[in-house]
């Protein structure tokens, strides 16, 4: 039986990495600061600790480990990465759990590690025009990350190249694209687009509006969590070591994207458009080399994706509000 340490596992694609290895009969220890929210973790053994503790990492990264996933971050959606309140914690923490996980790696001779990058990386300069954004791999740089969270994110890809080539660590480093799903975080602030604009149209009384961030002509591609970790499975199948997008190629603008969300509700809603952190103009995959080099092809739409995340999350919407009806 092969052996996994999942860091991050009581996050939303750490938890969901989890399930999918069991399935593949891995003996799965998670670690976190943090159980899973939604559901109990798949995981044969979970470990609750610091990662930005040296002596933490150093305890719970097994030699006999075949493969470690470092997902593990300070990050959160829009209005905590772009609000510029959260740019220290989230370069200081992040930054100290991968100089500290890849300097484990290294000493205890890890077979595989796996590390979780972002779209976030990608020049501000390319991403402006919101019909033609260019995220190939290669236009990485000269860099310009719109945000600190894209620049921590390019620093420890470079960490973990850099120990790829001065010591033999046997990377595989994923750009995740706007990953969303059933079992992420819907509300309190740290959530991405999709599952606010899910939250925000479940709570709505019909007749009502959604508040969407900007004039809503922005562009994402948004991808389904099952796509995500089969990503990944085939990227850790395969023997390449440089960055690569994980995501989908289905753009679309945030407006339509709020009107498919409307639509599934099946409310009368109207979309009132306020101030708000935006990102970029325009952002969506370019999967030609993942294709080329895995043969990984998201098998989720946007709306089937959805349609299953809102439905989801209709139901969280639902509990919580009953909660808090008296007696």
């Amino acid at each position: 039986m092969k052996k996994a340490i999942v860091l991050g596992a009581g996050g939303f694609i750490g938890s969901h990495l989890v399930k999918r290895l069991k399935t593949e009969n891995y003996f799965v220890i998670g670690v976190d600061l943090k159980y899973p929210e939604f559901s109990k973790t798949a995981a044969d053994e979970f470990i609750i600790g610091d990662l930005r503790d040296p002596d933490f990492v150093a305890s719970c990264i097994d030699v006999e480990a075949d493969e470690v996933y470092q997902l593990a971050a300070d990050m959160g959606g829009a209005g905590y990465i772009f609000s510029g309140e959260n740019d220290a914690s989230v370069m200081h923490n992040s930054a100290l759990i991968n100089l500290n996980v890849v300097k484990e790696a290294v000493r205890k001779n890890i077979r595989k590690i796996f590390y979780a990058s972002s779209a976030c990386i990608y020049p501000k300069f390319n991403q402006e025009d919101p019909d033609n954004p260019i995220c190939s791999e290669d236009s990485a740089y000269p860099a310009f990350p719109d945000s600190e969270y894209g620049w921590e994110k390019l620093f420890s890809e470079r960490l973990f190249n850099s120990h790829h080539r001065n010591f033999g660590l046997n990377i595989r480093i994923a750009r995740f694209h706007n990953v969303y799903g059933p079992e992420g975080v819907w509300d309190g602030g740290k959530e991405k687009a999709p599952a606010a604009l899910c939250r925000k149209a479940a709570e709505a009384k019909d007749g009502g509006q959604i508040e969407v961030w900007g004039d809503g002509l922005q562009t994402r591609s948004f991808l389904f969590i099952d796509d995500c970790i089969e990503g990944i499975r085939l990227l850790m199948a395969s023997e390449f070591s440089e960055p690569m997008n994980i995501g989908s190629e289905e753009m679309i603008s945030i407006r339509e994207y709020t009107e498919m969300i409307i639509n599934l509700s099946g409310k009368s809603l109207t979309i009132k458009n306020i101030p708000g952190p935006e990102g970029v103009r325009g952002r969506k995959s370019d999967n030609r080399l993942v294709n080329k080099v895995t043969g990984w092809i998201p098998k989720y739409s946007l709306l089937e994706g959805t349609t299953i995340t809102y439905s989801w999350i209709a139901k969280e919407v639902e509990k919580a509000q009953t909660a808090k009806v008296p007696g």
